[in-house]
């Protein structure tokens, strides 16, 4: 049985905003618990992007759905470290461009653009954040490679890894997920963690959260126990969903899961003359051409994931699947115009959550899905596999015309990795969460410190941004408490 304890700050959630604030404030001397709805779970134990991977880290085992037309599939880890353990490790720095927006449209206070890069570089040398020291995979190349030959901008992006001594190969690379990096830092000070552990809501009393009423896994027979964390104080880090569908449990609700954006992503999977060596990694390389609008990118290419991509039309294209190592998958991804909302329902264990695009977003799609296209055919792709319903096969480049009618709300199959903006921070009162740094409007000791602070679709991959943050939120919170 666990018995009720007190910390002076409780920590909800243990991804990438979550770990950073455990550890900035365990090391600072303050007593620190961290709660994790997911298991702890070895990083070596699956390979990555692996069907064991993604049943005992995902939420809902990968399958999950936003409600809209067109509905968009994404993907919540779910587990000690969050999305850290099962994305790509790809790190872009907060652009410069897209902060001076924020800090104007949300009223944000000292959101600068050198204290948040002294941010980033101390989280860049805490994680080993690097270029691959030698060649690159070959799926990666292909984006290189195509980019290059239409004369379009390409960037290799660094990747949170380290590099063992005398091997630069990219297969010996190490991901620095938040169970290999910042979670150790923080049980080395003295944080606890609960894995397995659900808060199902907050104790508030006035304008301050007394502390959280959770339910945990216990480890011998299966059953649930409850018991209460009495905190001091509070950050809320579940993740874009989680956290606003956690502060609506508990009662706050004022713009809290409103304002929910993402990068909606359409794919073409891409058949080649020779087979893909690097089938279970993510390309490093991605296309900036037609940035903010849309970047492109690789995804994951094992067989399963070249099978989904083929499913959209899989009457014509069963018999390609034995072509499976021959085959990536790639991606346009769309900043968005268009807005979501996440919302706790009671009776219901997980939130709705929801997403309209608009006509320009489907747009957007369409045109940088022609526009992904030319840039594999560019690389020497054979045929291309469109994830829209339907939407035959294309062997040459003449034929990508025909896709800009065929992605419709109807027919595009979307997907998305990158979720935020579910809280949003900022001065405006009327359209945010949280202040600047995080406390939430109407409270004293309530934080949010997580990707749903930001207040709008980065047109980055968003780690690098969330963490920045979360490190400077933690100074500031340090620095007036």
């Amino acid at each position: 049985m666990t018995a009720d304890l007190h910390t002076e700050v409780l920590v909800v959630g243990s991804g990438a905003g979550g770990s950073i604030t455990a550890t900035r404030l365990a090391e600072a001397g303050l007593d620190v618990t961290v709660i994790e709805e997911g298991p702890w779970i070895s990083p070596e134990l699956y390979a990555p992007f692996s069907e064991a991977e993604m049943v005992t880290k995902y939420r809902h085992q990968g399958v999950n759905a936003m409600l809209g037309l067109p509905p968009i599939a994404y993907v919540e880890g779910r587990c000690v470290g969050g999305g850290t353990e099962i994305n790509s490790g790809l790190y872009h720095r907060p652009p410069a461009a897209v902060l001076a927006d924020w800090r104007h449209r949300y009223a944000i206070e000292d959101l600068d653009s050198d204290d948040l890069s002294r941010h980033a570089d101390l989280v860049e040398e805490e994680l080993s954040v690097s270029r691959v020291p030698a060649d690159v995979p070959m799926s990666s190349d292909v984006l290189d490679r195509g980019g290059r030959a239409l004369g379009w901008k390409v960037v290799e992006v660094p990747r949170l890894f380290r590099y063992p001594d005398g091997d630069s190969s990219w297969r010996a690379g190490v991901k620095q997920t938040m169970t290999r990096s910042f979670i150790p830092r923080a049980v080395e000070q003295g944080a606890r963690i609960f894995p397995d552990c659900r808060v199902q809501r907050l104790v508030r009393q006035g304008d301050r959260v007394l502390g959280a009423e959770c339910l945990r896994m216990t480890s011998t027979d299966g059953r649930r126990e409850s018991f209460t964390v009495h905190a001091d104080n509070v950050f809320v880090c579940a993740g874009t969903i989680q956290t606003p569908a956690l502060l609506q449990r508990s009662g706050v609700r004022r713009n809290i899961g409103t304002s929910f954006k993402a990068h909606p992503t359409i794919k073409l999977g891409a058949r080649f003359a020779s087979p893909l060596d690097d089938q279970g990694f993510i390309p490093m390389h991605q296309v900036k051409e037609f940035a903010p609008d849309f970047t492109f990118g690789g995804s994951v290419s094992r067989p399963g994931y070249v099978a989904l991509a083929m499913a959209d039309d899989w009457t014509a294209n069963a018999r390609d699947i034995e072509d499976s190592e021959r085959v990536g998958v790639y991606y346009a991804a769309i900043r968005s115009d268009g807005c979501g909302r996440v919302r706790s329902v009671r009776g219901l264990t997980s939130p709705l959550v929801s997403y309209r695009l608009t006509d320009g977003d489907l747009s957007r799609l369409a045109r940088s899905l022609i526009h992904l296209g030319e840039l594999l055919f560019a690389s020497g792709a054979e045929r291309l596999y469109p994830s829209v319903t339907n939407a035959p096969a294309v062997d040459s480049p003449r034929q990508l015309v025909k896709l800009w009618d065929a992605v419709t709300r109807t027919r595009s199959n979307l997907m998305t990795i990158h979720l935020f903006s579910s809280v949003g921070m900022g001065e405006r009162r009327e359209v945010t969460g949280a202040d600047s740094h995080g406390r939430v409007w109407g409270f004293s000791n309530l934080y949010v410190n997580d990707a749903s602070l930001l207040p709008d679709a980065p047109g980055v991959n968003p780690q690098g941004t969330i963490m920045a943050i979360a490190s400077r939120n933690c100074e500031r919170f340090l620095a007036t408490r």
